[in-house]
């Protein structure tokens, strides 16, 4: 799958055009932003877009401007402008000094407003929306506005005193005087400006009638020189009107708009109003929850700037909406993890396995591979003495089927350490094992018995009771247990996966993991790819997540 989804990007090929001799911008450096509404946090699909953004900027020497879109003032958030910023310096791009607010156009904007006032192009309007969606028409039948020939002086009078603050909220509004028959409706005189009385996050009570999208972000692109507006698939149907913008207000430059579908991806949403309900009813523990699809989400995980990019880098740029199995996802996690993670090892669910002819009150070091994909990763001390931890499930008093691990009578390899041979357990009052017994070849040491006998067991892992160190651990799984929770037939709050997240307490890892820091990515043997906790983990209560799972249930070109 990953080979067929890395074809050829159309955006790419659309500037190279554009770019060359006798193109609309040839001899002008590309230029393109990366506009967020900063009313929640960054999830994976504005990733896709922001990579776009900033990717195609770098493809063609060009650069890529940073510009929140808070034009809408009753849902931004200076929380949001924080963690927008941090989301995108984690990803590895950067847009200099060229940082901006729609907000810093809005005098502008406004002086463009009464521009087209004057030509006779807008105009104010008195209709509720309500009545608008009423005489807005059908496809056989035009839109009706009783207030399309309001004198131009008249509109200018009203629009200046609509900024004054004369007038409540949705008393009037200014339109963009287009074409009534438009078979695009978004063409139907469209509203420009609202009435909104509403403190805005930067510019206060300064304002009280705020400009639309459609109408903002044409002129915001123009005013930074924007080359390539590259937006997702649902504004297409708005480019007639970013264009009419652009052609009827006088500003500098004409951008062009290009757009690509949005990601989908299965296992979960990315509407942010839903992403808002899951953390306002607390059905996760944040926006940075790591079963989340926020950025914030993914980093807490353990997910890793280089997975992320080479993700939306490999889905390709397409034309057409399609869902990409979250297990690509996890599969470039993988991927990435495999080359850079140090190997270590942690017990889970641990059963204290005694060697019972190593002298007590003995330890030895031995030195282990931190990442065998790797030789450069160097090799770490490991403790070794007579009473150690293993995973539960690596015992059984009984063999059943296939079971190549401890057992009594077998043999099993204990990781770069020594071949024991279980001898028997014991077990408490109820039945549980509490001890496994067993006796270690010293000739074995390394693994490789000295009279070059074959161990038939596994190689298992452990750690050293006498230097391990408590954690907690927690196993995340998708949030939703539904491919696609966020069908237009569904309850996306029915398709929750109850067991998302189980914590497992009293884990023993290796003593080396009491200094591990969030950035740190490790292995743990046979178990899956984990990372400290960033939020939770301290140096007296180590957390551990698991980003993903050793096991791949992705497969390449299915």
């Amino acid at each position: 799958m990953a080979e067929n989804m890395e074809t050829r990007n159309f955006i790419h090929a659309l500037i190279e055009e554009d770019v060359a001799e006798g193109g609309r911008f040839a001899g002008s450096p590309v230029h393109t932003r990366f506009p967020p509404e900063p009313n929640g946090y960054l999830h994976i699909g504005h990733c896709k877009a922001l990579i776009i953004d900033f990717g195609t900027a770098e493809k063609f020497g060009g650069i890529c401007n940073l510009r929140m879109d808070d034009t809408n003032p009753t849902k931004e958030d200076t929380e949001y402008v924080d963690a927008i910023q941090e989301d995108i310096h984690w990803l590895g791009f950067d847009w200099g000094d060229r940082f901006f607010y729609g907000s810093d156009y809005f005098e502008r904007t406004y002086a463009f407003a009464e521009e087209l006032i004057s030509k006779g192009l807008a105009y104010v309007c008195e209709l509720t929306p309500e009545q608008f969606r009423e005489y807005r028409g059908d496809l056989t039948h035009p839109a009706v506005s009783p207030y399309r020939d309001r004198p131009i002086q008249e509109s200018l009078d009203l629009f200046r005193r609509m900024r004054a603050g004369e007038f409540p909220d949705n008393r009037y509004t200014l339109r963009a005087k287009i074409d009534l028959a438009s078979g695009n409706f978004n063409m139907r005189d469209p509203v420009l400006y609202r009435i909104r009385h509403v403190e805005h996050h930067r510019q206060g009570t300064k304002w009280c009638i705020y400009p639309m999208y459609d109408f903002a972000h044409p002129i915001q692109d123009a005013l930074e020189g924007i080359t390539h507006s590259l937006c997702s698939l649902e504004f297409e149907n708005h480019r007639p009107l970013y264009n009419w913008v652009v052609e009827h207000v006088s500003v500098p430059h004409h951008p062009r708009q290009i757009e690509f579908a949005r990601l989908g991806i299965d296992h979960t949403v990315l509407s942010k109003r839903k992403l808002r309900q899951l953390v306002e009813e607390g059905r996760v523990s944040g926006w940075d929850d790591p079963r989340m699809p926020t950025l914030c989400g993914l980093r807490r995980r353990g997910y890793t700037p280089a997975s992320i990019r080479n993700f939306c880098e490999r889905i390709g740029v397409a034309k057409a909406p399609n869902t990409v199995e979250y297990a690509f996802l996890e599969h470039c996690l993988r991927e990435d993890l495999n080359e850079t993670a140090t190997r270590v090892m942690a017990v889970l669910d641990p059963v204290k396995l005694t060697v019972t002819n190593y002298p007590e009150g003995q330890s030895e070091t031995f030195q282990v591979e931190n990442n065998p994909v790797d030789p450069q990763s160097g090799t770490r001390p490991l403790t070794f003495s007579r009473e150690l931890w293993i995973e539960r499930e690596d015992f059984m008093e009984e063999k059943v089927g296939k079971f190549f691990r401890l057992y009594p009578g077998n043999e099993v390899r204990l990781k770069g350490a020594y071949v024991v041979k279980c001898t028997g357990c014991v077990k408490d009052e109820t039945g549980r094992v509490t001890e496994v017994l067993c006796t270690y070849d010293p000739d074995s040491r390394g693994g490789d018995p000295a009279d070059g006998r074959k161990v038939k067991g596994a190689t298992i892992h452990w750690v050293d009771a006498a230097t391990a160190v408590d954690a907690e651990v927690r196993l995340y799984d998708n949030l939703f247990t539904d491919p696609d929770p966020d069908a237009a037939d569904k309850n996306f709050l029915e398709c929750l996966n109850p067991n998302s997240l189980e914590i497992l307490t009293g884990c023993k890892v290796e003593a080396s993991l009491g200094s591990a820091k969030p950035s740190d990515h490790f292995q743990f043997m046979r178990q899956g790819y984990f990372c400290a906790d960033s939020k939770d983990a301290r140096a007296d209560h180590l957390v551990f997540n698991r980003a993903v799972s050793l096991k791949d249930s992705y497969k390449p070109g299915k």
